[in-house]
């Protein structure tokens, strides 16, 4: 497959790309765009990724999609898939945030997947079809105060992918996102450097742990790939079950979505 991996430097992106590169669980070979702002973290993902093409854009940016379906068609000669993974976190509340943090956390979390998408419709129609998966966040579905503005726009993504696979099946073309919960990447490693927050964390994840960026990975390629066929418009938590135990009565609060 030829597939475009964007937050491809780092974290889950990284996960997807080392997966893509051995072969599992989709099995190759693959051709492969990585797209990152991180022209140093770009540069080593690469390296390892033998005859990758690699695009350094912000994906704050309008032009984004188009760019990246340039690259499409002069790296790759067009285009079978899209991992829409890139995305930002700001840890402030709806009534501290400022109008320009919040236009970018919309910008990158969830305008950019709808503006590549759009661009890159016409090269997956040329094909027959193709697959697209956006990382989202169990924040989409689980308010959470301290990040107001990060929940609402994964929260307008699954929305946008909803609809995307809904006015596209005909076309061929599969659009789902996959929805982590607390996760251990190189935007959360931070957060849970304190040990004793950790051990609360997986208090409340039914699996007793938290998620690894390889999980997200597996599951997106599931869906990126052909045995999900016949899956499109859906969300899939990757979360350890922590969904099922948000209301209960002694953990109702307890958990609140962190990746």
């Amino acid at each position: 497959m030829r597939i475009v991996v964007t937050g491809a430097a780092s974290g889950i992106g990284r996960s997807v790309v080392e997966k893509l590169v051995a072969g599992d669980p989709l099995p190759g070979p693959h051709q492969l765009l990585l797209v990152d702002r991180d022209a140093e973290g770009l540069a080593s993902v690469a390296a390892f990724a033998p005859g990758s093409a690699a695009l350094i854009a912000d994906l704050a940016q309008a032009d984004c999609g188009d760019r990246i379906a340039e690259a499409c068609r002069r790296e790759l000669g067009g285009v079978d898939g899209l991992v829409s993974n890139a995305g930002i976190i700001l840890s402030r509340s709806l009534a501290k945030m400022s109008a320009d943090d919040f236009d970018r956390m919309f910008g990158i979390n969830t305008r950019a997947t709808w503006l590549i998408a759009r661009a890159l419709h016409p090269l997956m129609v040329e094909v027959g079809g193709g697959s697209i998966v956006a990382t989202a966040s169990m924040a989409a579905s689980q308010p959470t105060p301290a990040l107001g503005g990060y929940s609402a726009s994964k929260t307008a993504l699954v929305m946008i992918a909803r609809e995307l696979a809904s006015a596209w099946g005909r076309d061929g073309i599969r659009v789902n996102t996959v929805s982590p919960g607390p996760t251990l990447t190189g935007m959360t490693r931070t957060g849970y450097a304190d040990e004793k927050r950790r051990r609360q964390r997986e208090a409340a994840i039914p699996t007793g742990r938290l998620g690894k960026a390889e999980d997200v990975a597996e599951a997106i390629l599931f869906l990126l790939g052909p045995r999900a066929r016949q899956i499109t418009g859906i969300d899939l938590l990757v979360d350890g079950g922590m969904c099922t135990t948000l209301m209960s009565a002694t953990g109702g609060g307890s958990g609140q979505p962190g990746n």
